[in-house]
């Protein structure tokens, strides 16, 4: 049981290594649910690429509560303003 939760993690950790070293703190985590690109096994949508302005307005709505979440208002929670716009930034300009 050891070996599989070890394998598990170490491939959860895969997409949080494809973010490249400037990106802002906190945007690796994105990656853990939210894919670059389309896939049908996956049902989080991919944001890279996605407006600044609409990435930003969504964080702050999940961190206030105005949009129901599961697990998006918990990790919204974990920002401030400062922080949500630097990583809507960085993955506005990730490109889809």
């Amino acid at each position: 049981m050891p070996r599989r939760l070890a394998s598990a993690l170490a491939l959860a950790m895969l997409p949080a290594a494809a973010f490249a070293a400037d990106a802002p703190p906190g945007a690796s985590s994105c990656s853990g649910c939210h894919a670059p690109a389309v896939s049908a096994a996956i049902i989080v949508p991919p944001i890279n690429g996605r407006p600044a302005t609409e990435t930003a307005s969504l964080m702050r709505e999940f961190r206030s509560g105005a949009r129901p979440a599961t697990v998006m208002g918990r990790i919204a929670k974990g920002f401030n303003d400062a922080e949500i716009d630097a990583i809507a930034q960085w993955l506005g300009a990730q490109g889809k």
